[in-house]
């Protein structure tokens, strides 16, 4: 081939379009895509009180944990790989994986050929620290060796990707991502990128986050979550409230199946949505950033950024589903997104924070808000923000108060920006649009 007709032929990869053709997710409010679905139409809140929290002395006694019964994860891993097995992290991401390829139309089979045009991006933020406290608990210095077998594959960052793409037969490229709270729009981006440089026709990505004690009790010694509301636990989670009191901990996993639209065409596969574009940078904590606080400039810069890629006006966003964490922060990101779309009070899009329903997911909070967020696409509606009835003095300056939904709200949803803003001052947004 032709030096010429190799780069007319990376340039037609470089137009490649990327649709969405499965989802799955396990959410504290609902495990598998139609329940989860449900949940958040109905502003249906997963947050729970947790004795054990209470007994370990945690200030914040509540948080999101998905109901998951023995039979459950039975259908997802075999007795084998279930034998010594204690990372909530990695379960919930197989979980999610694996629906998200089943609703895609593909079948999950231990003997299938190698797939080399299908790769995974799987992110997390810790993964298996309770299966690591139980292995060293059961040792002391001079025994590490008895660590156990199992121990290696579930405390691996890479856990996660490695079991999924065992049980897929993925031949492409099979990797973890984690970069905190953005880790979840963040492989979503990479896998994106992936496959609009024709490196690949699908991609698996998304995000999974434990609720493991020692992932939460560090979060609550920073005394960034919330304490009031232990009696009352679904009234807990604020984002946009003036009586917000810092987050709630939540935990499960979001994951959808990238595709470029002529594969998906080809075998006349469902398509939830497409995705426009997006951008992923960091403020270097520099300018007011810090490793615990946005650069606010960045933050901008993120956004209207991804709009460019996009190929979008920001007159045309309907709908943003935001990171919003119930902290002090949730003020300074509304304006942040006031800048960079120029639209505040009556002209600001809709905007929702699934985080009032499922609390923080951290890690897996990007994945499981995308896969929201698209299904507002797919079937027109925006879910409704809870307990924000109260919506904070300086956000109200910002924008119109019934921008922030408190009911279902069932219009024409063409496009929705979803934006996640993570720990070390780095930040994803990315572009969805109804096909």
């Amino acid at each position: 081939m032709k030096i010429r007709e190799i780069r007319v032929k990376k340039s037609a990869y470089m137009k490649n379009r990327v649709v969405i053709t499965g989802l799955g997710v396990v959410a504290p409010n609902g495990v598998g895509l139609s329940a989860f679905t449900n949940a958040i139409k109905a502003g249906k809140s997963g947050i729970t009180f947790h004795q054990e929290l209470k007994d370990k002395g945690f200030s914040c006694c509540i948080g999101g944990i998905p109901e998951i019964s023995e039979e459950k994860k039975l259908e997802y891993l075999s007795p084998l790989q279930l034998r010594g097995f204690n990372s909530t992290s990695i379960l919930y991401g197989c979980m999610a994986g694996i629906d998200a390829w089943k609703d895609a139309g593909f079948s999950v089979d231990e003997n299938s050929e190698l797939d080399y045009d299908s790769g995974l991006i799987f992110g997390t933020g810790t993964s298996g620290i309770e299966k690591f406290r139980e292995s060293i608990y059961k040792i002391d210095d001079q025994n590490v060796r008895r660590l156990g077998s199992t121990s290696v594959v579930q405390t691996m960052a890479s856990g996660i990707s490695a079991y999924l793409g065992g049980i897929l037969g993925f031949g492409n490229q099979v990797t973890t991502n984690s970069s905190a709270c953005t880790t979840g729009t963040e492989a979503l981006l990479l896998g994106f990128e992936r496959i609009k440089n024709g490196k690949a026709k699908r991609m698996l990505v998304g995000s999974s986050s434990d609720s493991s004690l020692y992932t939460w009790g560090g979060f609550d010694a920073m005394r960034v979550m919330s304490y009031k509301h232990n009696d009352n636990p679904e009234k807990g989670s604020r984002p946009m409230s003036e009586t917000a009191a810092g987050f709630v901990p939540g935990s499960g996993a979001g994951a959808l199946v990238l595709e470029s639209l002529e594969s998906a065409l080809a075998r006349n596969a469902t398509i939830y949505a497409e995705v426009l574009g997006g951008n992923i940078n960091s403020g270097g904590q520099r300018n007011g950033g810090t490793l615990t606080a946005p650069n606010a400039e960045a933050v901008q810069k993120c956004i209207t950024d991804a709009i460019i890629d996009a190929n979008i006006s920001a007159d045309e966003i309907d709908a943003i589903n935001g990171h919003l964490t119930a902290t002090t922060k949730d003020s300074l990101e509304i304006e942040n997104w006031t800048k960079a779309l120029q639209r505040k009070g009556a002209d600001f899009p809709f905007i929702n924070s699934i985080k009032s329903q499922i609390g923080h997911c951290l890690a897996a909070a990007g994945a499981i808000e995308s896969v929201a967020s698209v299904m507002q696409i797919k079937e027109q509606f925006v879910f409704p923000n809870i307990n924000c009835e109260d919506v904070h003095p300086e956000i109200k300056d910002l924008i119109a108060v019934d921008k922030i939904p408190t009911k279902l709200i069932e219009k024409e949803i063409n496009i929705v920006a979803k934006a996640s803003f993570g720990f070390g001052d780095v930040n994803a947004c990315v572009i969805f649009k109804k096909y």
